[in-house]
């Protein structure tokens, strides 16, 4: 079976996996839905937990809504492999997106995979050593068993081909901006100024936004802040964000610090909260180790926000020349740019206006597109595989 132009795709999307404080990954996953919900060329199901039907539900344009899958991941990735496949049967979809690594090993449907980054083979110190195991295995799968790969980032792409024997199409395909949300400009005068005040923050501040987990390297920013603090007075950080793991190494690093009683942790923002957080930023600062994509980066230049990140990954890729750049790890380089950024440098303006410029072409309507473009080569690729299984050739 390969792709048929002029009737809707029948396909499903699992997303099973999106928590209900959703960070990157998760908002990614939340506004491809949506978007594909939305377009006449699809007819979309979703699969979903068995307690998340009415976030799903709410969805314009869905057709459906599987809400079988179970809450734990051990559980829920047993579902995928024992229970999934009849499911999609049942549904008569002829596609299957999983846009988290993981695939149903066995279909009678084409499948396509999402790989946001390959730390579980370049750093596995990162994660827990079970999910090391199980995601390594899963996109060797996916790499040689699925009928289309999309990568959230070029870095990523070549990064998966360096270390897998990718048999099948890949496709590179950016997140978006929710420009509603993300703009330079609040909708309600006002509004931004009640937003912040509600969380006991207070200008001049430096923000990060992300999940609190080693590979963001807030103890790095932590460090880089209590360098600069003595020469801002009034400056204080702000860390917003779920905690991952290895938790009590942040709280470690911010006793240590010489101005601790100045760093504020807010803890999960709500979505309507993250854009008046970096528009009222004298400095937002995303220090990540590595990224699959970096999306708070793209998010704070669309609200038009100073932004320091780090070279090496995906950040860079789109970033260069509206963000300041500095090497991971390197708490002095990022101290100087932190400086500069709160002092007002000479090119502040430039980048700003770069940012705004380089965000405005990032839509999860275009990235809905993008997508569009990897189901139809897994169209042709599943139905060029029955053929020459028909014919005896695998």
């Amino acid at each position: 079976m390969s792709f048929r132009p002029g009737r809707p795709l029948a396909m499903s999307l699992d997303v099973s996996a999106v928590p209900a404080r959703m960070a990157g990954a998760g908002r990614y996953i939340a506004q491809l839905a949506r978007c594909l919900a939305k377009r006449p060329d699809v007819a979309l199901s979703l699969l979903a937990r068995a307690d998340d039907a009415p976030r799903w539900e709410g969805v314009e344009g869905v057709a459906s809504v599987v809400a079988a899958a179970p809450g734990s991941r051990p559980l829920r990735l047993a579902w995928e492999q024992a229970s999934l496949p009849r499911r999609l049967k049942k549904l008569g979809v002829e596609l299957h997106h999983s846009p988290h690594y993981t695939m149903p090993d066995t279909s009678a449907v084409a499948r396509v995979v999402t790989f946001h980054d390959t730390t579980v083979f370049d750093h596995p110190e990162w994660h827990e050593r079970s999910k090391v195991l199980l995601f390594r295995h899963a996109m060797k799968v996916a790499a040689k068993e699925a009928d289309a790969l999309v990568c959230v980032s070029r870095s990523t792409a070549d990064r998966v081909r360096d270390l897998l024997p990718t048999k099948v199409p890949l496709h590179v395909v950016h997140h978006g901006v929710d420009h509603d949300t993300f703009r330079p400009d609040e909708e309600v005068s006002g509004s931004d100024k009640a937003i912040l005040a509600g969380l006991g923050v207070h200008k001049p501040y430096v923000a990060f936004v992300g999940t609190v987990e080693p590979r963001k390297d807030v103890v790095g920013l932590v460090r880089a802040f209590d360098r600069i603090a003595s020469a801002h007075e009034s400056l204080s950080l702000v860390v917003a964000g779920v905690e991952g793991w290895a938790e009590n190494q942040l709280a470690r690093a911010i006793g240590e610090a010489r101005h601790g009683d100045r760093i504020l942790r807010v803890g999960y923002l709500p979505h309507g909260s993250v854009a008046p957080l970096f528009r009222g930023a004298s400095a937002v600062s995303y220090p990540s180790l590595e990224e699959g994509f970096g999306l708070p980066v793209l998010e704070a230049l669309a609200c038009g926000a100073p932004v320091v990140t780090t070279t090496g990954s995906a950040m860079e890729e789109f970033a260069k020349g509206a963000a300041l750049l500095v090497p991971p790890k390197d708490e002095y380089s990022l101290a100087g740019a932190l400086d500069m950024l709160v002092r007002g440098d000479s090119a502040l303006a430039n980048r700003r206006r770069r940012g705004l410029e380089l965000a405005a072409g990032f839509t999860w309507e275009a990235s809905a597109e993008g997508h569009m473009a990897a189901y139809r080569d897994a169209m042709d690729h599943f139905g060029d595989r029955a053929g020459q299984a028909k014919k005896g050739r695998i």
